[in-house]
């Protein structure tokens, strides 16, 4: 393989549930008493506030919510907590209760904190689950070290982050961040990679309709990448995608459909456009943002993706391909599993010049149908039995459980030092000087994916 390995140390199990004494669990119990609750309800019901850090369409986003409808439907109580968003319709959908936070620009936030631990004495909430740091940090200076509710905290991002407090029990999404989390935190640290819900996700999908809709023939070879247009970590993949077709155009019936938005649209739509002026022909299509991109997969012969985009894919039975960073590509199958079940499926190579690679690995699969189909059924099995949202709805309530017999720890030093780091790290982010050499790179990027060579100077 010419890509490079994203790994952080050498692999160790998940830390196992650890029972408390007998003290622990009587300390508990008075602790609780005085917040008008118990350690665990005592009819096994639990009262669950679920905070996503925010509710644009987004895979740690929809994995949060569907994860509290699974926790729902076992007969617990949850209420999800957020700044309003596209996906407050699909927590509707799924019969959750929504309460609206307050929208402010500062981490942690002194009136969100104050509404929280408003919330959780009044609901009576056993138990918090938020997702990334900036939630966690809210829920930790209010309800947790304010009323004592136990708190968990979810990172799907790509590092393990120090903004966590140490005391704070922490869900990673592979393997490799778990043991790099479990360098950083005190309290255990358990790996759960994305669920999947593969009962609506499956190769049962009908894509015809998504073909009609943006005028692709039956018989055109369509590539689909779902995924937010962002600067983040997205760019680079979805750039060399763009790329990618022009090397293929002239020899394959080719289209590719590009499912999603933001900030990175215009300058996307601008590259492709100029391509298919070239190429004489609409090879890239952009379909804007779904909230329900199922069709999207169903319709493709071949998706492009990572992280939980990646794995709805192979559920829906879709052959793919992993993208990352720097040119980073992989044709998922049973020699790559070991990989993407260690690190994500997520990489990063090399940042050669150009989508030479990628263009290679889809010609590859366009001229092999019968490699194609094996590899769809191969991922959805693989799918169905590691990472089913049946699969981590059980998960997920083995970590509650196991936070709820450990009283909550309030740790004055990690407050302090988490207050220290957030307030270090969003006097940076407010400073006017480092917004404008944010703004400087994100146009630097901007308008290299709207026309120059890829990668930019800045991504080297």
């Amino acid at each position: 393989m010419t890509f490079r390995e994203v790994r952080t140390g050498p692999e160790t199990t998940e830390n196992q549930s650890v029972p408390c004494t007998l003290e622990e669990e009587a300390a508990a119990a008075a602790l609780n008493a005085r917040r008008g609750g118990s350690v665990g309800p005592q009819d096994g019901r639990m009262r669950v506030l679920v905070m996503p850090h925010d509710l644009a369409i987004g895979g740690s986003q929809i994995n949060a919510i569907d994860l509290a409808a699974g926790v729902a439907k076992a007969g617990h109580e949850v209420v999800v907590f957020g700044v309003r968003g596209p996906l407050v319709d699909i927590i509707h959908e799924r019969g959750l209760e929504f309460v609206d936070a307050h929208s402010l620009s500062w981490r942690p936030a002194p009136t969100r904190i104050a509404q929280l631990v408003a919330l959780a004495r009044r609901r009576r909430i056993d138990v918090i689950h938020t997702y990334e740091w900036s939630t966690c940090l809210d829920a930790y200076f209010g309800p947790h070290l304010c009323l004592g509710v136990p708190l968990l905290c979810t990172v799907l991002s790509m590092s393990a982050t120090p903004m966590v407090p140490p005391s704070v029990p922490l869900v990673m999404g592979t393997k490799d961040l778990g043991t790099e989390a479990r360098r950083l935190q005190k309290e255990r640290v358990w790996v759960l990679e994305p669920p999947i819900d593969t009962e609506r996700d499956n190769p049962a999908m009908e894509g015809s309709p998504f073909r009609r809709d943006l005028g692709i023939a039956e018989d055109e070879f369509l590539i689909v990448t779902v995924s937010r247009l962002s600067l983040d970590i997205k760019i680079d993949a979805l750039v060399r995608a763009v790329d990618a077709m022009e090397e293929l155009a002239s020899d394959i019936p080719i289209r590719l459909a590009i499912v999603g938005g933001g900030q990175a649209s215009d300058a996307l739509r601008a590259r492709a456009e100029a391509l298919n002026r070239r190429v004489g022909r609409d090879v890239i299509v952009f379909a804007g943002p779904w909230l329900d991109p199922r069709t999207a997969y169903a319709a493709a012969d071949l998706v492009l993706g990572m992280g939980s985009s990646a794995l709805r894919a192979l559920a829906i039975g879709r052959p793919l391909i992993v993208q990352g960073l720097n040119a980073f590509s992989v044709v998922f199958g049973p020699d790559t599993l070991p990989v993407f079940l260690r690190q994500g499926f997520f990489g990063e190579g090399e940042c050669e010049p150009g989508a030479g690679r990628l263009a290679r690995q889809i010609a590859e699969l366009y001229r092999a149908p019968a490699r194609r189909e094996a590899l769809g059924a191969y991922g959805r099995s693989v799918v169905t039995e590691r990472f089913s949202l049946a699969r981590g709805i059980d998960l997920t309530l083995q970590m509650y459980r196991d936070v709820l017999r450990t009283p909550p720890r309030r740790n004055l030093i990690d407050a302090f030092r988490g207050g220290w780091r957030a307030l270090k790290l969003e006097v940076e982010n407010h400073d006017p000087r480092q917004k404008r050499r944010l703004a400087a790179f994100e146009h630097g990027l901007l308008d290299a994916a709207r026309s120059e060579s890829w990668p930019p100077q800045a991504l080297r």
